[in-house]
């Protein structure tokens, strides 16, 4: 069985220069930059997209819970992140001003994409650098809570959006540059995923797509995350019928 695994590489409709990209390594300084620039453009929109406020908005204004419409936001994303070559579509092209894979680009956008839209559905206010934080956090998946730890937060009870309310901007910074150090052990120094260091026991698993797997986890985290109390309720609605 291998333990690496690689996103299949993807168009994403952007420009950057190659030979950059090839002969500059993966850092965390660039990591921490890509992921200013989808968040930005996750928030904002791009031709032929959906901003993450619009895409909640969308899926708020359909039939079942928040959860039920959550669940299904994820699903959906999950497809277009197995889809190749998904956002080449869009009219234009989306320049990038930092040399990272285009694979890697694709996957970050979204994802965050995604988060970002799951946390508005929760009503938190996407400008505010705490909830930022928060969505960068979901992006290493199952390993939210040791990320904390290691900027020296401690958990008396599950992760919720409500840990990050008295945080301070310090701290803020601290927990960016430890995600930004997981996503790199992750993909390392040339953008490669390593399911094995991301996601337990999930390592031997042969077949089906990288993609899916991890979005998936990434938008469950997001959702019992953002979407706590709702999360609760619905599944007391479900038992109580």
């Amino acid at each position: 069985m291998f333990a690496f695994y690689f996103y299949q590489s993807k168009s994403i409709g952007t420009r950057f220069d190659k030979k950059t990209a090839m002969k500059s390594p993966l850092d965390q300084t660039t990591l921490l930059k890509a992921l200013d620039w989808t968040y930005d453009k996750a928030l904002n929109g791009v031709p032929g997209m959906d901003s993450s406020p619009k895409m909640a908005q969308k899926y708020m204004q359909q039939q079942g819970s928040l959860i039920e419409n959550a669940n299904s936001l994820i699903r959906w994303q999950n497809a277009k992140a197995a889809t190749s070559g998904f956002i080449t579509g869009i009219g234009g092209f989306i320049t990038i001003p930092i040399a990272i894979p285009a694979n890697l680009a694709s996957v970050l956008y979204i994802q965050v994409r995604m988060i970002a839209a799951i946390a508005q559905m929760g009503g938190y206010n996407l400008r505010d650098d705490k909830v930022k934080t928060l969505i960068y956090m979901c992006l290493v998946g199952n390993f939210a809570k040791d990320v904390l730890q290691e900027a020296g937060i401690l958990l008396s009870t599950k992760l919720t959006a409500q840990v990050v309310k008295n945080i301070s901007e310090k701290s803020l910074l601290l927990i960016n540059q430890k995600v930004g150090f997981r996503l790199l052990s992750v993909y390392g120094g040339k953008g490669i995923f390593n399911l094995s260091k991301s996601v337990p026991l999930v390592g031997g698993i042969i077949g089906g797509s990288i993609d899916i797997i991890a979005t998936n986890i990434v938008g469950n985290v997001a959702r019992n995350i953002f979407l706590a109390n709702n999360l609760n309720e619905d599944i007391a609605l479900k038992i109580k019928h």
